[in-house]
């Protein structure tokens, strides 16, 4: 950003405080840029494959779920967003001074290691996207799959140059992630929107789901009431619906950030050349790039998935509850009846083009498949953006040259190749092998991550005289414990049911235990040692 640009925003800003609601607004709205690319980075795969699940498994039971776990994950972001412009220096040097370089280094191998990892399946959804929703006649070889992923590397390549742009090249790449990240709220939207009106979707139904309901933490939904009384063992079903409900609860308020997420937040505030003075934008930034996108997106596709698969097994293979029926036999050795079978079907997962595909009848063509697919699409593309954009950041700093565009291009390259791979070997037990080591250290590094800034924001060392003091200060700690307990929690929990020394799956989670443990042991003796020198 130039001197002029800054000094125009700061301009902007003064007038936005005294100006009326709508002026205000649209003023902050123009400015507002680094939550949006948070908003592009969560709105992915992941999100739209837990969404999925949510509508498959408790209906509109579980609507509420990742929109309150969201909120739990802005309150740790705007944590990160007071400290990093309080002191206007990348916190990365600043964990590792006034903390330890332990937990400093912990965030950026875990920051790297999921950029890469997670850029793979954002390229084979995007390719899928193409290949099955939008122009399936481009076939699925590996051929027209390599092509269409050198579109996409090259493209998501193109925006990252923008980003290290001065003047009108920045503003561009803010303009197209905003774009982005509107196509796909805005393709989701006109799904629900168009099965509302064909009287599929109760908006009472709806706006109940909304409400937080912890019952399913301990009784299955509604939905499943029938078939467990009418199956050979009620007791078993109970609770294995009731464990997987509370695995994705427990999950969804763990990961609403991602660990990479954490890293993006500082840098791309630095790169604005925000400061103190826009401490309290940069909260409404995150509310209109990321939360509201986010809960709009998110509950359009729970809400669809509801309305498709919760209690239906219409569109699933047969053969596709085998496996839960294997383990009713381990535990209950004895024929399995019809209720048994049609539960075992209900817990199926779905996958975005099993929706699309039940959307077409009353949808149509155009919205279940056109609309759809350019959803899925951006959703792809936008987070494969912001994933080259985080280890261009990070590979800044891990070759000691903050700021230095080489450096964030090698990042760039390094990531988006990954990517370029994934539709190609992200599949079976070679996804599991890079999946399962990664989600483990980013999920036990996610509160790894809010306790950094956690203590941060109580370090007289680092804010100093920034530091929030009475009643806010009371605040501040109250929100970011319970942010960070559940967060906490949701990563023991997850760890805990993964864990065990049978095979090198099981110990990996062992291992994220461990480290999870030690670094908050490191992390706690060295701010108290370092604050008793403040």
């Amino acid at each position: 950003m130039s001197a002029n640009d800054r000094e125009q925003e700061k301009a902007l800003l003064a007038e936005a405080e005294g100006a009326p609601l709508g002026r205000k607004l649209s003023i902050y709205a123009r400015l507002s840029g680094p939550g949006w690319m948070q908003g592009a980075i969560t709105l992915g795969g992941g999100s739209l494959a837990g969404a999925l699940y949510l509508g498959v498994i408790a209906g509109f039971g579980l609507l509420w779920l990742q929109p309150l776990a969201m909120i739990c994950g802005i309150i740790m972001l705007s944590a990160i967003a007071y400290v990093t412009l309080s002191t206007e220096k990348a916190p990365f040097g600043l964990v590792n001074k006034h903390l330890s370089p332990a937990l400093g280094w912990a965030w950026l191998i875990a920051t790297v290691m999921a950029n890469i990892v997670w850029c793979m399946p954002q390229f084979n959804l995007g390719r899928a996207a193409i290949q099955q929703n939008l122009l399936p006649a481009v076939g699925n070889s590996n051929t027209s799959t390599a092509l269409i992923c050198i579109v996409f590397l090259v493209v998501c390549f193109g925006v990252n140059v923008l980003y290290e742009s001065e003047g009108k090249g920045a503003k561009w790449f803010d303009r197209i992630i905003k774009t982005m990240v509107g196509l796909i709220v805005l393709s989701f939207v006109a799904v629900v929107v168009t099965l509302s009106t064909s009287g599929d979707i109760s908006m009472r139904a709806i706006l109940g789901g909304l409400v937080p309901n912890p019952s399913l933490l301990v009784s299955p939904a509604v939905g499943y009431e029938a078939l467990i009384a009418q199956s050979t063992q009620p007791v078993w079903w109970t609770a294995k619906i009731v464990s997987d409900q509370r695995d994705i609860i427990i999950t969804a308020f763990g990961t609403a950030v991602g660990i990479n997420m954490t890293w993006l937040l500082p840098y791309s505030l630095l790169k604005k050349r925000w400061g103190k003075a826009q401490r309290g934008f940069s909260m409404f930034d995150l509310s209109i790039g990321l939360l509201i996108p986010f809960f709009l997106a998110t509950s359009c596709v729970v809400i669809a998935s509801a309305t498709q698969f919760h209690g239906k097994t219409g569109d699933v293979d047969p053969a596709a509850g085998a496996k839960t029926i294997a383990l009713l036999a381990e535990a209950h050795p004895g024929p399995a009846n019809a209720a048994d079978m049609e539960l075992a079907l209900t817990l199926v997962k779905r996958d975005n083009f099993q929706l699309a595909t039940t959307l077409e009848p009353l949808a149509g063509k155009v919205v279940s498949q056109t609309i759809f697919g350019f959803g899925v699409l951006a959703m792809a593309l936008s987070t494969i953006i912001v994933l080259m954009l985080m280890n261009g950041l990070a590979f800044q700093e891990l070759l000691g040259k903050p700021g230095d565009k080489r450096c964030h291009y090698i990042g760039c390259v390094v990531s988006g190749l990954a990517g370029f791979a994934g539709p190609f070997i992200w599949t079976g037990s070679a996804a599991a092998a890079l999946a399962i080591p990664t989600s483990v250290i980013g999920g036990s590094l996610i509160p790894v991550a809010y306790f950094t800034f956690f203590l941060m924001m109580n370090s007289k060392k680092v804010l100093g005289e920034h530091r929030p003091k009475g009643t806010a200060r009371v605040i501040w700690n109250v929100l970011m414990g319970v942010a960070t307990g559940i967060a906490t929690l949701g990563s023991v929990w997850v760890l805990s049911g993964k864990a065990h020394l049978n095979d090198w799956k099981g110990m990996i989670p062992v291992a994220g235990l461990v480290l999870l443990a030690l670094l908050f042991i490191v992390g706690t003796y060295s701010f108290l040692k370092n604050e008793r020198k403040a």
